[in-house]
């Protein structure tokens, strides 16, 4: 038996498991594959492998529910929410090692606020933009909210200029000043979720580079609740960049692996 914790930071819910003493010596490609899975498995938008770092407190192994991977930054939240369950983050800052490299949280009663890697490469694509903020993210702006997000997602996810690993895809809607509307279609997922924190960190720079913002705080409002993107502009891009929302623990259980 395997016990998991399940987490969701703004309806983006996670699988997450102590794997600090290897309970999981399996295919963990396979194993993201089948528990992720909405119908026959637990259903979630990713699974995280809590497990040692040499590096930093802990080492997050996270996998999308195609078994791919990348840095997701609502998964980290939560998995710095159930560390500080678990009694590795002791403190109200705790570093983190992933995907893409360390990271630092800061952790408050509500929220978890995570330092994401700095951007220095925002492209242009007519009137869109892509960066990479730990994931590969397209960003389009439409101000009549008109697009269909799975329909466009897909569209520009498996078109010929992101093979062969394709692209996050995300639409954008102005709400007032440093205020905006973020729906994302996710790869991996190959849907729309409620929410995606690289995403809303991608958003929140186009946002600001469009429009000439220099510093401050984002703030963004998903289809699961609302994250907050804070940033400074320097002359290679933007560094000191923190997503901050709130991660909340949902319910745990068990996983009898030998039924599947």
């Amino acid at each position: 038996m395997i016990d998991f914790s399940k987490y969701q930071g703004t309806g983006n819910d996670f699988i997450l498991i102590d794997n600090r003493t290897r309970v999981v010596k399996l295919d963990k490609v396979k194993f993201a594959q089948t528990w992720c899975d909405r119908r026959f498995g637990i259903g979630s938008d990713g699974i995280i492998f809590i497990e040692n770092s040499d590096e930093a407190d802990f080492y997050m192994d996270f996998y999308n529910p195609d078994g791919s991977q990348s840095f997701c930054g609502n998964g980290s939240r939560c998995a710095v929410r159930f560390a500080q369950k678990l009694g590795i983050a002791n403190n109200s800052t705790v570093s983190f090692n992933a995907f893409d490299g360390v990271h630092l949280a800061e952790i408050n009663d509500s929220t978890i606020r995570i330092k994401m890697k700095d951007v220095a490469d925002i492209r242009l694509l007519g009137e869109d933009y892509f960066m990479h903020t730990g994931s590969p993210h397209y960003i389009s702006f439409d101000e009549t909210d008109s697009k269909n997000i799975v329909e466009f997602g897909k569209k520009i996810r498996y078109s010929a200029n992101f093979k062969p690993g394709g692209t996050n895809v995300n639409v954008v809607k102005t709400l007032s000043g440093n205020h905006i509307a973020v729906k994302t279609y996710e790869r991996g997922v190959e849907d729309e979720t409620f929410s995606c924190g690289t995403g809303v960190t991608a958003c929140a720079l186009s946002y600001a580079h469009k429009h000439g913002i220099a510093h401050g705080t984002i703030t963004t409002t998903v289809k699961g609740g609302t994250l907050h993107v804070k940033f400074e502009k320097h002359e290679h891009g933007y560094h000191n960049i923190w997503l901050e929302g709130p991660a909340e623990f949902v319910y745990q259980g068990f996983i009898d692996d030998t039924v599947k």
